[in-house]
């Protein structure tokens, strides 16, 4: 077959700060999504977008692209209004779990795709396999069903939906590039667009814990990824939240849906409540609606739990099943009295990644029940002998690498210092 364009013009183009023509995109997802354009050629690529970026006209190409080159979801037979939340990713955010029910209780669709750990960030999906006989994979026509029955569903992404993404996702995780901000906001976009959400609210990371540290980068992040949704008619808007710190009280799958049941119950840590909240406002906002009942009635009142536990059954889960128990803990305990002042999310994250919570590669079967348990915060008193974290795993042999990275993942100053935390919402960008 005749081919419009070479790879290694593209390569060549985008090396010398070129900017690509619509064709040139169209192409390029295409010819790799077909197996035309080999890895090595599409690794280069991808080291020149994040080594000289795209400007917007190219980014918004470049997800449509995508889009275009699988199936696009339709919820047109819901008699509710779809939105949709999409968080980049941190340390101990569980967020989704409670949300998505909260806010189908409260009168919307949520139809979330959600997707595995990467690196030190845990994954939705991971963490509902903690729930015994739950299943991830649904066709569109099981993922209507149960929007349908519960107003909201969890679930992985099909093979369909923007296939191009799927394939491009993994060689930016082996290549060096899963930190390009193009790359980046059109992965996202690129699979809300084509979930066929009405509108859709971004929770953009920064802080040590997130994929982006600095909170300018953040921002551009943020901005960029509420233009595609503009361009693509989906009424999108982004928060920037703080990863500095871990949110809530547990790092793990199971320990973490554990914490999720706390706050369905009307309890659980104060940052993971109130960060559910002002989401789950902005996504009612987003979609017009004034819910009778508002979020934090819903909460506490056992509505958004009712949710979880039909969403949960719905997709074959025993709400009844103990959730799994690592065999093995360590209490990790405060040397001196004072005040916590620090507490690093990357370093947390990562503890938690080497007892058993996250995959070292690909297809890697979890430890459910890995991970830490977080005792302070930031601001807290602390006596000598006290314990600041307990760490879990089913191979005591993983202890020593996982507390080999704790060092100087806090710190205990004297009462009077001042702990220096971002505010829990930076900034917020509306389309």
């Amino acid at each position: 077959m005749n081919e419009r364009f070479a790879a290694v013009e593209i390569i060549s183009a985008k090396r010398d700060r070129l900017e690509l023509s619509d064709d040139q995109i169209d192409w390029t997802v295409d010819a790799y999504t077909r197996g035309v354009i080999a890895d090595e050629q599409m690794s280069a690529l991808l080291m020149a977008i994040l080594l000289n970026g795209m400007n917007n006209r190219e980014i918004s190409r470049w997800t449509d692209a995508m889009v275009a080159s699988g199936e696009k979801m339709n919820w047109s037979k819901l008699d509710r209004p779809t939105v949709d939340k999409h968080s980049t990713g941190g340390v101990g955010d569980k967020i989704t779990l409670p949300l998505a029910p909260l806010v189908a209780a409260c009168g919307a669709a949520v139809p979330q795709l959600s997707g595995r750990g990467l690196g030190h960030t845990g994954g939705t999906l991971d963490k509902l396999e903690s729930i015994n006989g739950w299943k991830a994979n649904l066709s569109s026509d099981q993922m209507l069903k149960v929007l349908q029955e519960c107003g909201a569903v969890i679930c992985a992404a099909g093979a369909g939906l923007a296939p191009a993404d799927k394939k491009l996702y993994a060689l930016r995780d082996v290549t060096g590039t899963v930190g390009a901000i193009p790359l980046i906001a059109s992965s996202i976009m690129s699979k809300k667009i084509a979930e066929g959400t009405s509108a859709l609210v971004l929770d953009v990371k920064t802080g040590s814990g997130a994929f982006i540290s600095d909170p300018k980068n953040a921002t551009l992040l943020a901005k960029t990824m509420v233009d595609l949704g503009k361009r693509a008619g989906v009424k999108t808007t982004a928060l920037v939240t703080a990863m500095d710190v871990p949110l809530g009280l547990t790092v793990g799958n199971s320990l973490e849906i554990r914490e999720t049941l706390e706050v369905l119950a009307g309890g659980g840590p104060s940052d993971v409540v109130e960060l559910t909240l002002i989401l789950a406002n902005e996504m009612l906002a987003a979609v017009g609606i004034k819910p009778k009942v508002s979020p934090e009635q819903a909460l506490k009142n056992g509505m958004a739990m009712d949710v979880w536990q039909k969403m949960i059954s719905a997709q074959g889960g025993d709400n009844d099943a103990p959730l799994p128990v690592a065999k093995e803990k360590l209490e990790i305990t405060a040397s001196t009295s004072g005040k916590l002042l620090t507490l690093d999310a990357m370093k947390i994250g990562v503890a938690a990644w080497r007892l058993g919570a996250g995959r070292q590669k690909q297809g890697e079967v979890l430890q459910l029940g890995a991970g830490v348990e977080i005792h302070v915060k930031p601001g807290d008193m602390v006596k000598s002998g006290q314990s600041i974290l307990t760490l879990h795993t089913d191979d005591s042999t993983r202890f020593a690498r996982a507390q080999e990275v704790l060092t100087g993942a806090y710190s205990i100053g004297g009462s009077d210092d001042i702990v220096k935390r971002l505010p829990l919402v930076i900034e917020r960008i509306e389309g």
